[in-house]
C-alpha cells in the first residue's frame, strides 16, 4: 500500500506533480524510455507490470526477464499520461536495478557451473522483505532453485534445502541425523547431508554413505574458514574416497563463499552442485535511467540525449 500511494518515491516527483497539476499539465501525454548504464541480465519487470497495470492510458514495452542487454540499451518504454506513472519513476527503477544486478551475478555463476546445479542460499544476507525478490532474481539469472520458501514460490517452484548444522549439533551425530532425515522426510526430498560438523569430511561422507546406501543423493561440504574452508584438495579427496567404496552416485555439494572462479575450480575437483549466497547479494545494482523522449507527440530530450523514440526490436508489449 505504501509503494502504491507513492510513499517510497523521491519527494521531487511529488513536487513535480503538484506543479504540473497546478498548471493543468498533469495529464500531458509522454513517452519515457529506460536504459541501463552497463550490460547485464534483465529482471524485475513483473513488479513494474503490477505497479502500472491499472493506470489509465498507460502502455509499456520491455525486454523479457532473463534476457541479456548491453550498456545504454533501452530496456523499457512507457507511454501514457505523465501523471499516471511519473510519480513512480523511483519505484520503477528500484524494481529493476537490484534484481538485474542479482540476476547478472547469478548468470555468471551458472555459466561457471555449466551443467551442474546451482542454488541460491542468500536470504540470510538481506532484509526479509527483500530476500524473496533477490532469490527469485537469481533463478531468473539461471539458478536451479532457492532455499527461501517465498522466493521459490514466486518463481513457480519449490524451495531447496535439507537441515543446518544446528540439528546435527543437537542430536550429536551426523549419521543419526541422516537416518532420521531418511525416515521422516518425504520420498521426493533428496537425501543430502552435511558432513563437516564433527569429524573429518571424507570419513563422515563414507559413514553417511554406508548408512543410507543408494538412498543418499549427496553430501554437502560447508567447512568454515576457521578450518580452511572448502578446498579443491578436500573435494578431490572426498570424491575419490566415495568412488573407491562404490558410492559414485553420491554427489558433492559445496557452499560457503563461492564465486564463479571458485565454482570452476571446485567443479574440476569433483563437486557437482553449488550453494551460492554472498556473491549474489553483494552484486551491485545496475544503474537505470528514465528519460522523457516524446511530449505531446513531439520528440524531446535533455542535452546529451537524442530526442525521440529509440528503436529496439527486442522490446515486447507488456501492458
Amino acid at each position: 500500500e505504501e509503494i502504491l500511494r507513492g510513499a517510497t518515491t523521491d519527494i521531487y516527483f511529488v513536487r513535480s506533480y503538484e506543479l504540473l497539476h497546478h498548471m493543468g499539465l498533469g495529464g500531458t501525454p509522454v513517452v519515457a524510455e529506460i536504459f541501463a548504464r552497463r550490460g547485464g541480465v534483465f529482471a524485475g519487470i513483473q513488479d513494474v507490470k503490477r505497479l502500472l497495470a491499472d493506470k489509465n492510458g498507460v502502455k509499456m514495452w520491455s525486454l523479457d526477464e532473463g534476457e541479456e542487454f548491453e550498456s545504454r540499451e533501452v530496456i523499457i518504454r512507457v507511454e501514457g499520461p505523465y501523471d499516471q506513472f511519473g510519480l513512480f519513476e523511483t519505484v520503477i527503477l528500484g524494481c529493476l536495478a537490484s534484481p538485474s544486478g542479482w540476476a547478472t551475478a547469478a548468470r555468471e555463476c551458472k555459466q561457471a557451473a555449466g551443467d551442474s546445479a546451482v542454488f541460491c542460499f542468500g536470504a540470510r544476507h538481506l532484509h526479509p522483505a527483500v530476500a524473496p525478490v533477490m532469490e527469485r532474481a537469481a533463478i531468473i539469472g539461471g539458478f536451479d532453485g532457492a532455499s527461501c520458501i517465498l522466493a521459490a514460490k514466486l518463481a513457480g517452484g519449490e524451495p531447496v534445502g535439507t537441515v543446518p548444522h544446528a540439528v546435527i549439533l543437537i542430536m550429536g551425530d551426523t549419521v543419526e541425523v541422516a537416518n532420521v532425515y531418511d525416515k521422516v522426510m518425504p520420498a521426493d526430498a533428496p537425501r543430502v547431508v552435511l558432513v563437516d560438523t564433527f569429524h573429518d569430511e571424507a570419513e563422515e561422507a563414507l559413514r553417511v554413505a554406508e548408512a543410507l546406501g543408494d538412498r543418499l543423493a549427496g553430501v554437502r561440504l560447508d567447512t568454515p574458514g576457521e578450518r580452511g574452508g572448502v578446498t579443491t584438495d578436500l573435494v578431490f579427496e572426498v570424491r575419490n574416497r566415495l568412488d573407491q567404496k562404490g558410492f559414485g552416485h553420491v554427489n558433492i555439494m559445496v557452499s560457503g563463499g563461492l564465486n564463479p572462479e571458485r565454482i570452476i575450480e571446485l567443479k574440476a575437483a569433483g563437486a557437482s552442485a553449488f550453494g551460492v549466497g554472498s556473491y549474489i547479494t553483494a552484486a551491485p545494482p545496475i544503474d537505470m535511467t528514465m528519460d522523457l523522449k516524446v511530449i505531446n507527440g513531439l520528440p524531446v530530450a535533455k542535452r546529451g540525449r537524442i530526442p525521440g523514440i529509440t528503436d529496439n526490436p527486442k522490446l515486447k508489449r507488456q501492458i
